[in-house]
């Protein structure tokens, strides 16, 4: 009985991290789409986000009948304070991320997706008291190196990407200690922010400076689809982190800067300098050494554990 236990949390697992790759390899790609939309400012970009994964996530609840989980999460307060706060997690990130990426501050950007996982593990350690092994600290100690080297050679004090790192390890931690699936959530995260977007939508086009209606169908129907685009991940990200510790979802973040760096490398023709090569390598080799972590010939080269079995011979 404790076998079929033990292999059906393992599979579990596996699932999780797959929910967490497909994720991050998501929005490792979304760059791409940004720059699409670019001629959109970026609040109106925001504003179009919220008001589409909103209707889209509405939708899908529609279809799965899941008012009832919603209304729950309603009569709770607890659940719809931590919501409250959850949300204004994400739209500060969403606004960040976009103003950023708008205003050629990429560096900084891809710099916050790097300091996340960090922070993640982090705060995994202090709320939620999760364990971390010697040799996942080495790991977080060079993934640490890199991400410091590249904030000193940087010059300046990373304020985008503190705040891109720090609202989204905290949204993360949120939605992983609330008990409510990921597409409730989603739902009462955007519903939170739909009537302040819709609102500032309303204003714009009577302003007539709304772009949804002037920029042509390929902008309005990209605008659409962002719903669609913000909605899946975010469900993904939650089933992953319902399954695994936040150390594990750390170091799955790193997926998504690397593909930045290859899409900007290749694709936009962005340098990769010195500066990249020194903190990639640092951050390569944590992810190397996490993954073998747990394989029986590191465990055999950890100092402590090696210590403990001499203890318990003695």
């Amino acid at each position: 009985m404790e076998k079929t236990t033990s292999l059906a949390l393992n599979q579990d697992q596996k699932l999780g991290i797959r929910y967490a790759l497909a994720a991050y390899g998501a929005w490792g790609l979304l760059p791409v789409y940004w720059k699409v939309i670019s001629a959109v400012p970026a609040v109106q970009i925001l504003a179009h986000r919220i008001f589409w994964s909103f209707i889209f996530v509405g939708g899908l609840l529609i279809a799965q009948k899941g008012h009832h989980s919603v209304m729950h999460v309603i009569r709770t307060p607890k659940y719809m304070l931590c919501f409250l706060a959850s949300s204004l997690l994400l739209t500060t990130n969403w606004g960040v991320y976009i103003w950023a990426n708008n205003h050629n501050h990429m560096i900084e950007t891809s710099l916050g997706y790097f300091i996340n996982p960090l922070v993640s593990i982090l705060l995994g350690m202090i709320f939620l008291k999760e364990k971390i092994e010697f040799w996942q600290i080495v790991a977080v100690l060079l993934a640490g190196t890199g991400v410091s080297y590249m904030v000193f050679e940087y010059g300046k004090f990373p304020w985008i990407a503190l705040i891109l790192a720090l609202t989204f390890g905290f949204y993360s931690l949120i939605r992983k200690v609330v008990p409510v699936e990921s597409l409730t959530g989603l739902f009462i995260e955007t519903s939170v922010m739909t009537p302040i977007a819709f609102i500032y939508l309303i204003v714009l086009g009577a302003e007539g400076k709304e772009m949804f209606f002037s920029a042509g169908l390929k902008i309005s129907l990209l605008l659409i689809f962002a719903g669609v685009i913000t909605a899946y991940p975010l469900m993904w990200l939650v089933n992953g982190a319902k399954r695994l510790p936040l150390k594990t979802i750390g170091f799955c973040q790193y997926l998504a800067p690397s593909l930045m760096l290859v899409i900007g490398v290749i694709i936009y023709q962005e340098p990769f300098t010195e500066m990249h090569r020194i903190s990639f390598s640092f951050i390569w080799s944590a992810l190397l050494i996490y993954s073998l972590s747990t394989a029986s010939f590191m465990q055999k080269l950890n100092p402590f554990a090696r210590r403990e079995k001499w203890r318990g011979r003695l």
